[in-house]
């Protein structure tokens, strides 16, 4: 059967983050910290607000877009929350963040397009790439200089096939985040050159010690920038499945099209969640999202400091909800080092390689658990690392 299957498709590798949940799943008294979904539960009168909408029959489908009401809500949401200015009418409701990455490759890229993703990133760029039909280049950014991507690290990698850049701030898996000056140093670059910009900000609401900046707040930026965001991080509601993607005119028809076509619209009740998440987040000042932040930061500042003091070098996570962890004192790689440590006291963690090859010394840590299983996980992984003095 192999003749059927598609061969880019055939080629690529399966999910690195995957396989260790998997085998989490089925080993019984094992502590995840793999992958990344909070633990908080979706707040209730979001939850509550679905229900009703089921319960009065809203079970049909929406407009392709999905509903005026909610692509207004996310227009002043980030206007207001962002100082980013896209118009309800380009703005599609996805199937998650997802939906929104595949939907802006597969509306950009043509056979041998040049996409630049800097790395470590999200495990879903370079396939999303590589189905779309371009070529994913890997951007080295490295420890050294807090996971940013740096103007001389862009020029760099930048080709007369270039077309366009996907900024994955805040990161995961690093934590790091880009701050204004250190946007507004890379903008020019992306304009000499003329890169579209795919920024996937869907961990804007979850920063630590300062307020998120957007590349598509910058002058000229929003006019050459596909924007990416949505619910399941800040607002725990990974399972809804419900982002969005803002995008320049001629994009946005092309990734609405697309759109029409395979998924015709988000799910509506998940829309209505989505709604009441919005609209009672206005009147309250989005308290739920400060309160999980604030509980995150404190996770991330006791895993760092933990980690640290264990010898597995990482630094103070500045957004996201992970640590990147240099496991490289201890002789072996982020794969050897996750698969002896889930073998020998069942804490799962990510091998960094699973995020490119930059990150092949690394291990991610998802802190969206419990406190107390971050203090079992961080018992466990000390005795792990005893183990392997008295060898």
């Amino acid at each position: 059967m192999k003749k059927f299957v598609n061969s880019r498709a055939a080629a690529l590798q399966p999910s690195g983050i995957r396989k260790f949940f998997d085998i989490v799943q089925k080993m019984e008294g094992a502590i995840s910290l793999g992958v990344g979904e909070p633990d908080f539960v979706t707040p209730w009168n979001v939850r509550d607000a679905a229900v009703k909408y089921i319960r009065l029959g809203y079970t049909q489908y929406t407009g392709n877009r999905g509903l005026p009401e909610l692509r207004e809500l996310i227009s002043r949401y980030l206007r207001e929350r962002f100082g980013v200015e896209y118009p309800p009418e380009r703005t599609i409701v996805t199937v998650g963040a997802s939906e929104a990455i595949d939907l802006a490759l597969r509306a950009t890229c043509e056979e041998g397009d040049e996409i630049l993703v800097p790395e470590p990133s999200y495990v879903s760029y370079s396939p999303a790439v590589i189905l779309a039909g371009g070529t994913p280049v890997p951007v080295k950014c490295s420890a050294a200089e807090g996971f940013i991507l740096t103007p001389e690290i862009l020029k760099n990698a930048i080709t007369p096939r270039t077309k366009a850049l996907i900024l994955p701030y805040p990161n995961n898996p690093t934590g790091a985040v880009m701050t204004r000056e250190q946007l507004e140093a890379v903008a020019p670059v992306i304009e000499e050159n003329d890169l579209l910009v795919i920024t996937d900000e869907i961990y804007a609401e979850l920063t630590y010690g300062a307020k998120h900046f957007s590349i598509a707040s910058l002058p000229r930026m929003a006019e050459r920038t596909v924007y990416i965001g949505g619910f399941s991080k800040a607002f725990a509601m990974t399972g809804w499945r419900v982002g969005f993607v803002c995008a320049p005119a001629e994009v946005d028809e092309a990734m609405f099209k697309i759109h029409q076509y395979t998924i015709l619209c988000a799910p509506h009740m998940s829309q209505r969640a989505a709604v009441t998440a919005l609209k009672e987040g206005f009147e309250d000042g989005f308290s739920t999202v400060e309160e999980m932040r604030d509980e995150y930061e404190k996770r991330g500042k006791f895993l760092a400091d933990s980690l640290n003091g264990l010898g597995l070098t990482c630094f103070m996570p500045r957004g996201a909800f992970y640590i990147f962890a240099s496991v490289e004192n201890t002789k072996m790689d982020g794969e050897e080092f996750a698969n002896r440590l889930l073998a020998a006291k069942k804490v799962a963690v990510v091998p960094g390689g699973a995020f490119g090859a930059a990150g092949k010394n690394f291990i991610r840590c998802s802190y969206a658990t419990s406190m107390a299983q971050l203090n079992d996980a961080v018992t466990r992984i000390e005795e792990f690392l005893n183990s392997l003095k008295e060898l």
